[in-house]
């Protein structure tokens, strides 16, 4: 059996379990098992939620019986109150949480697929989230930019006394994420499931020019002046980037470069 079909088929596994134990109302795939299987691959794993009747959440969380009788688990991780992180022993990884129906009322998060529900249970539309997630892009280049130049001045600055991570993180990493955060408004996006939780998600396919260079801007730890330089580089081509600024940071890039 190919594994996006183990993966559907271990998801429907999971609905029978609820409905064979009680108390629950809805099963919820979310993300690749979610509306967006099309993108379901070899690769993904596992994302649900289980919505219980009013006092049996604890019972859903404290015992795993609804899982491990579907296959036996070998590796779990209480990563959250309300959740777990885990692995069943044919490698098929998992990530859930579990609400009563008015947890979800105000909560932020991506359509689901509804993959079993009580018959007795009639609201669906929670598979639908009425708070929208708040965006991580910006609609001005200003903000962004302007962060992202001062990323590579006090990145190269603590690179020059020896703080290398700190510096890889505030060049390679920081400033990286202000420019996602404009990228839309730089480059035609692909419209290829953009993920709201990360702007890192699908980058290849959803900006391919930029692909082509964001690995001369991610050079790595020993690399950070050179990194620099190619962000800055690409800054100065879409923005109009304050002159002195833009001397300070090359001088800096140049001092520290090997």
């Amino acid at each position: 059996m190919l594994r996006t079909e183990l993966l559907l088929q271990r998801l429907n596994e999971i609905g029978k379990s609820l409905e064979r134990k009680g108390g629950a109302l809805l099963l919820l795939g979310v993300g690749s098992v979610g509306v967006e299987t099309e993108r379901l691959d070899e690769f993904s794993d596992l994302d649900f939620f289980v919505i219980v009747k009013p006092g049996e959440k604890n019972r859903y969380i404290d015992r795993l019986d609804w899982l491990e009788e579907i296959h036996p688990l070998a590796y779990l991780f209480k990563n959250s109150d309300v959740g777990y992180k885990v692995l069943f022993e044919d490698g098929i990884f998992g990530e859930y949480a579990v609400f009563e129906e008015w947890e979800l009322a105000n909560a932020s998060y991506t359509d689901g697929r509804v993959i079993w529900k009580d018959p007795m249970y009639g609201n669906t539309g929670i598979a639908k989230p009425s708070n929208p997630i708040p965006s991580l892009k910006n609609d001005s280049l200003d903000f962004p930019l302007n962060e992202a130049l001062t990323n590579l001045y006090v990145g190269l600055g603590r690179y020059a006394r020896g703080e290398r991570l700190s510096a890889t993180r505030f060049v390679q990493g920081y400033a990286v994420d202000r420019i996602l955060s404009v990228l839309h408004l730089l480059e035609q996006e692909v419209d290829y499931f953009p993920d709201p939780f990360g702007n890192e998600r699908r980058l290849e396919k959803r900006y391919p020019r930029f692909a082509e260079i964001i690995g001369d801007m991610i050079l790595g730890y020993d690399h950070v002046p050179e990194s620099a330089l190619r962000i800055l580089n690409f800054l100065e081509e879409v923005y109009p980037v304050n002159r002195r600024l833009s001397e300070e940071i090359r001088r800096l890039a140049n001092l520290t470069c090997r």
